[in-house]
């Protein structure tokens, strides 16, 4: 089921599905096959939550050989857009899976939903109802109080199949009427009060147009979709398991000989300082609070992969925090830490100066250069080496230096050796300032016998800095992002509206800072780890001559530490 990619996964650890679906083998369920799907709805983008769904279900059917669809269950054309496809398509293979030939629409179906509904119609066991949709609300009763029947329930069989050929001719306005399956309205289970399953709209379909005046309610198309596929394991997250009865319901209505799908929940995912529902994350992309669903803050599949995420973190990602039937709230901390751990097998080194001072190495000849071996990744032997040029002017970082330092500061400052790294040891001698007394560029020397940054005489240096030459290096603009909110769970405070917990310095962009020329060649989402300050890769929005770089995660978790002060 996957596509192909070449870092092999450890296998995937056991949880209580896999459990359930080795025992359906030895019971020989469903004669030893397994069939998974996964099911979104075109109506948004992918998030974090969608990619565990995904890594779940395709990641069983790879466990024991067997299969997994792609289904889009697109039953609610307003809501509905091809943008949103092609995006969902574009982000399971991102991942690393193949749904192969394997490509479904619930809208395939629907002339046999057509068909179904007219059997139960004339079972008996649907009817058309003309009352609106906050009437049938207040009729469905409470949890401890049963329902009251519909005026139209007992219509005969012949009217309700006229009305409903009729609704679907587009003769009603919408809402006029919907047809509702004849159930149990004292069911303890409020699902199972007549529920609607078809509903006038009169809205353009992304893929059957005009066609139809009428659609299916998704709880209505989810069950045989499954069937007519062929699933055996139908997984969904825990807020379906009360809709399992009615499922079940629909599907013994169908049924012919032993096979039947199974409705399988888990917990989905929430994660600390983010929201995950779709209608919020429209809310922050329709009202400017980001620049998009790929905004490199949101937590849409599209906005990790552009921030610099990469599929192996997140397969990894959802393997640590497992499977469960228990909902609980993730530390993000742990997919900041995935992707961390990744990349820092994988991610190219280099050098990159973000805050920019100019350091001039007074005794080193003018016009002169010369080139220093570094490494590309130390994790990764087989990466190799590079050629850094050095030359009389350099960039350092402002913060590496302080003329008056307090005890533990043990970078730059005046009369102070520290080493550059790959090149030499260099001491501080003078500090230029402008007339307003800013530093303008510091006035340094160099050790020639300590090339490579190593000392001949064996005396100790206690800050290794990065740096760039000023004649090499390339300017580049660096987006350092942040998470989008400041509070653990925004989305969990009554009555607060959860945009009052955007967080104002979750991106500042920094016009001009200087990377060694190593990235020139680089392309979008080329990964690197610009040493001493984090991970990065190269965004979409770049331009010949100009790269623009986002930060993926800092080296370390910085926020939970400043949190917790």
């Amino acid at each position: 089921m996957t596509n192909g990619t070449e870092n092999k996964e450890p296998a995937k650890k056991s949880n209580f599905i896999h459990l359930q679906i080795e025992q359906d083998l030895k019971d020989n369920k469903n004669n030893g096959r397994v069939h998974t799907r996964f099911p979104p709805e075109p109506n948004g983008y992918l998030h974090i939550g969608h990619a565990k769904s995904i890594c779940l279900n395709f990641g069983i059917a790879e466990k024991f050989g067997g299969k997994c669809n792609l289904r889009f269950d697109d039953t609610n054309p307003t809501k509905e857009e091809m943008e949103y496809v092609d995006s969902i398509m574009k982000d399971v293979r991102w991942l690393g899976f193949d749904w192969e030939d394997r490509l479904f629409y619930a809208s395939d179906y629907f002339g046999k939903l057509y068909d179904f509904a007219v059997q139960l119609i004339n079972e008996g066991k649907a009817y058309v109802d003309d009352q609106g949709a906050e009437t049938i609300s207040q009729q469905k009763g409470t949890p401890t109080r049963p329902g009251m029947e519909s005026p139209f329930r007992d219509r005969s069989s012949e009217e309700n199949l006229d009305l409903f050929q009729r609704m679907a001719a587009g003769e009603f306005d919408e809402g006029a009427r919907v047809l509702r399956a004849k159930i149990d309205m004292a069911s303890p289970n409020m699902h199972m009060r007549d529920p609607i399953i078809y509903r006038i709209m009169k809205a353009h379909h992304h893929r059957t147009g005009g066609k139809w005046q009428v659609y299916p309610m998704y709880d209505f198309a989810h069950g045989q979709s499954d069937y007519w596929e062929g699933i055996t394991h139908s997984v969904c997250t825990l807020e379906f398991e009360v809709h399992r009865p009615l499922y079940n319901w629909f599907i013994d209505q169908l049924i012919e000989g032993d096979y039947r799908p199974r409705q399988v929940e888990f917990a989905r995912l929430n994660l600390t300082y983010t929201v995950m529902s779709k209608r919020r994350l429209l809310e922050l992309v329709k009202e400017g609070y980001v620049n998009g669903w790929d905004d490199p803050r949101m937590p849409t599949i599209s906005g990790l992969r552009r921030r610099g995420y990469t599929p192996e973190s997140i397969r990894s990602f959802s393997d640590r925090i497992g499977v469960t039937k228990v909902d609980g709230m993730i530390d993000v901390s742990l997919l900041e830490y995935s992707v961390r751990d990744h990349l820092n097998k994988t991610a190219q080194r280099v050098m990159g100066v973000l805050n920019p001072m100019k350091v001039i190495i007074t005794n080193y000849p003018e016009g002169q250069e010369e080139e220093h071996d570094a490494i590309n990744n130390p994790e990764d032997p087989e990466m190799g080496s590079r050629k850094v040029s050095f030359s009389r002017e350099l960039y350092i970082e402002q913060e590496d230096f302080m003329e008056d330092p307090p005890r533990k500061f043990f970078r730059l400052a005046l009369g102070r050796e520290v080493r550059l790294r790959y090149a030499y040891f260099i001491t501080c001698n003078d500090v230029i300032k402008d007339k307003d007394g800013n530093i303008t560029e510091l006035h340094c020397t160099y050790d020639p016998a300590s090339r490579g940054g190593n000392s001949p005489d064996g005396r100790k240096v206690k800050a290794t800095l990065h740096w760039v030459s000023v004649k090499h290096a390339v300017k580049a603009e660096v987006r350092l992002y942040d998470r989008l909110f400041n509070d653990e769970d925004p989305g969990g405070h009554k009555d607060v509206d959860f945009k009052e917990f955007l967080n104002p310095d979750s991106l500042n962009v920094l016009p001009e800072c200087f990377i060694e020329p190593f990235v020139s060649d680089a392309k979008p989402l080329d990964n690197f780890q610009f040493e001493r300050l984090g991970y990065f890769n190269l965004d979409f929005d770049s331009t010949p001559g100009k790269p623009v770089f986002n930060r993926t995660v800092p080296l370390r978790d910085s926020w939970t530490k400043e949190q917790n002060k």
